[in-house]
């Protein structure tokens, strides 16, 4: 495929919803057209495409029919998920949508939805309060804590996340579980969640 028709990711490298695109991008064995961006810099195109300016982007065309006629039509995927699940309906070796079981994409959807509106607010305060040396970081912790113990439940009845093999849940989780280990690095080595340590 020439380079002008690959599909183009705006992402930013250390976004955890452009990182998961990225590395669904990787498993999924597609090439890609990566444009880094920068937030105080946000190229025209992309804005022109996903007028909401945030990453990560995915901007690809297709040949469709139209009036007897063959015209490129362009999308836009605006969602990390949705960026996931596209790229791997294409190729996915390791069977990480397990499309060969009818109910268990809607079940892993929920399982990361339940997650990123539990532990992604948790983890972003506490991860202000810890860089600002807030009085309460403690406390938000524990409260980050609360979706880890649900996590280390089920690294106890399984491999992974979702069950004995890699699935879309764990490398849609994976990001935000590394930023936090990276918050207080001292504290996640000695943190009673051996099953979980071991699976990141």
């Amino acid at each position: 495929m020439e380079s002008h028709l690959l599909p183009i990711l705006y992402s930013l490298h250390n976004c955890p919803y452009a990182i998961r695109a990225r590395f669904a991008v990787l498993k999924a064995q597609q090439k890609v057209l990566i444009r880094s961006v920068k937030l105080d810099n946000k190229p025209k195109e992309m804005l022109d495409a996903s007028p909401k300016g945030s990453v990560p982007v995915l901007v690809f065309t297709s040949q469709e029919q139209q009036n007897s006629q063959d015209e490129k039509k362009t999308h836009v995927l605006e969602e990390s998920l949705e960026i996931m699940i596209w790229v791997l309906s294409i190729n996915d070796p390791d069977n990480l949508l397990r499309a060969d079981t009818p109910q268990a994409l809607p079940t892993m959807l929920t399982i990361i939805e339940e997650f990123e509106n539990h532990f992604v607010p948790a983890l972003n305060a506490f991860g202000c309060a810890k860089r600002y040396h807030e009085k309460n970081a403690c406390e938000l912790r524990n409260a980050c804590e609360i979706e880890l113990s649900k996590l280390e439940v089920k690294l106890n009845e399984h491999a992974f996340l979702f069950s004995a093999e890699e699935s879309l849940v764990d490398i849609a989780l994976l990001p935000f579980l590394r930023k936090y280990a990276r918050i207080d690095k001292q504290w996640f080595r000695n943190s009673p969640y051996p099953k979980l340590k071991a699976w990141l």
